[in-house]
């Protein structure tokens, strides 16, 4: 099994260092033939969403559409992939961050029925989500 850590996912995505692009991509490329197992982690994820939208400037929507498409490669192993999918829906639906979006699905999963926090929007945002079935409606901006 191999991890693949953030700046591999970078070069991957952004193609700015051709030698390191292509390593990577002739790595992911293995992994999706199932010729080589591949992993990576949560924190990884939330690095390449830190990164992206800090040193990179990148807006919301691209920021949504690369992260999508890390959670589009199953051939690499991500604990929570559907939670996380969650979150980027409510992340690229509303104005709030990846991790407050992260935190909202996280604790809907688990049932959760008294969010504690002193962000009002975010409060808002967490009754309004547990009291609908279905992310995909949130959009309260």
């Amino acid at each position: 099994m191999t991890f693949i850590d953030t700046n591999f996912f970078l070069r991957f995505l952004l193609s700015d260092i051709n030698d390191q692009h292509q390593t990577a991509k002739a790595l992911l490329k293995k992994g999706a033939e199932g010729k080589k197992s591949l992993c990576t982690s949560i924190i990884v994820f939330f690095e390449l969403y830190f990164v992206l939208s800090s040193f990179y400037k990148t807006n919301k929507k691209n920021l949504a559409d690369i992260l999508s498409k890390i959670l589009k490669m199953r051939f690499v192993r991500l604990p929570e992939r559907d939670l996380l999918a969650d979150a980027l829906s409510l992340f690229s639906k509303n104005n709030v961050s990846l991790e407050d979006a992260y935190n909202i699905i996280y604790a809907k999963s688990l049932n959760i029925t008294d969010f504690a926090s002193f962000d009002r929007k975010l409060l808002r945002l967490y009754t309004h989500l547990t009291q609908v079935c279905n992310p995909d409606l949130i959009g309260t901006d």
